[in-house]
């Protein structure tokens, strides 16, 4: 479409269902957005695993959508009534900014128990069904209309497009995980699966005074958890000994039991990656007990997370190797060749810089 005065010429890469290529739409959207509401021109987006689960059918997900929900983008209009970041700053344009990847409603019972993750009303980016009058909904396009009730956090001028992109889920994620596991200085913290969360939390409880061991089968993932911070590596089919904290993020029922049959007395273990279904794991209720263990789940994460993922990113990303975690950034209309890239790549994320055109970077 042209664009007039008050709208904007987008772009979102249209998922058509399993098995099916993503189809690149040219759209127009509203200069100003409707109150409440951000336009964000989106400057780079990351593949998270779950968009690629989708894709290959392993989780649900309406057709047609638009995914991802991982991305930093530049705030182009503001609708009436302002937007505020979750330190209380007022987001104006040209502000460069991530945000979370739910919206909430803010009044439901979950809500006013501070469970905003879990919104009765949840609305989550890249993850609702496409509507062609609203389609900015997903990180796979040129711009975002962020919602009501979605946690914005401003990005340091100093922090790179790579490394804040990922702040939306992983990160953030990760720094919910630390928060479920409790105060870390001086104690024992297990990592079983050193994927994008795992060495992030590799580096967040390694920073923060823990010793940090990681259990992963494959090797180059071993190595780098090293240069996040780990102390040891294993590949997973030996104990690494008993642990305080012990945190899950492959999704793996091996990486499950490691965890649970890994905790000390008074150990807590938090499970991230069982964010789909997979084999059941056994429950021994007598080491529970008489081990005085806690067993958290985690899954999204509050606005505060985010925050303190912006934070953590700007302060470490210079002697922690974020950038290398992300790999190659492709053009929008190469979205397929990315999702493709995300399944056989080594960096645990490949990119989309909706802005580039011609050959990926």
């Amino acid at each position: 479409m042209t664009s007039s005065m008050g709208t904007v010429p987008v772009r979102y890469a249209r998922w058509n269902g399993v098995g099916s290529e993503f189809t690149l739409v040219s759209d127009s959207t509203p200069r100003v957005p409707a109150r409440g509401e951000l336009l964000v021109r989106i400057d780079l987006a990351t593949v998270c695993g779950s968009d690629l689960h989708t894709v290959e059918g392993r989780r649900p997900s309406p057709v047609p959508a638009v995914l991802g929900h991982e991305q930093v983008g530049t705030v182009l209009g503001v609708g009436r009534g302002g937007v505020s970041c979750v330190d209380g700053t007022p987001v104006v344009p040209g502000m460069r900014v991530v945000w979370s990847v739910t919206a909430s409603c803010g009044s439901c019972d979950r809500c006013a128990r501070g469970l905003t993750q879990k919104c009765v009303k949840l609305s989550k980016y890249g993850h609702q069904p496409l509507l062609e009058e609203a389609p900015l909904t997903g990180g796979f396009a040129t711009h975002c209309v962020v919602l009501p009730g979605t946690a914005v956090v401003a990005v340091p001028d100093t922090l790179p497009d790579t490394v804040a992109s990922p702040a939306s889920c992983a990160t953030a994620t990760a720094a919910a995980a630390m928060v479920a596991a409790g105060p870390v200085a001086g104690r024992r913290v297990l990592v079983t699966g050193a994927g994008m969360l795992g060495l992030t939390v590799v580096a967040m409880a390694a920073t923060a005074g823990a010793s940090v061991s990681a259990a992963d089968p494959d090797p180059a993932r071993r190595r780098q958890a090293l240069t996040f911070g780990a102390r040891e590596v294993g590949d997973g089919s030996a104990p690494l000994g008993a642990f305080d904290i012990a945190m899950e993020f492959s999704g793996h029922p091996d990486g499950v039991r490691t965890c649970l049959d890994s905790l000390a007395v008074g150990g807590v273990a938090v499970l991230v990656g069982s964010v789909s279904p997979g084999q059941p794991v056994a429950l021994d209720p007598e080491a529970l007990v008489r081990g005085l263990h806690t067993v958290v789940g985690v899954h999204n994460y509050r606005p505060e997370d985010l925050l303190t993922a912006v934070e953590f990113l700007a302060a470490h990303h210079g002697s922690v190797p974020f950038a290398e975690l992300v790999g190659t950034a492709h053009p929008l209309d190469q979205v397929d060749t990315a999702m493709v890239a995300a399944r056989h790549g080594a960096a645990p994320r490949q990119a989309l810089a909706p802005g580039l055109t011609g050959t990926p970077v």
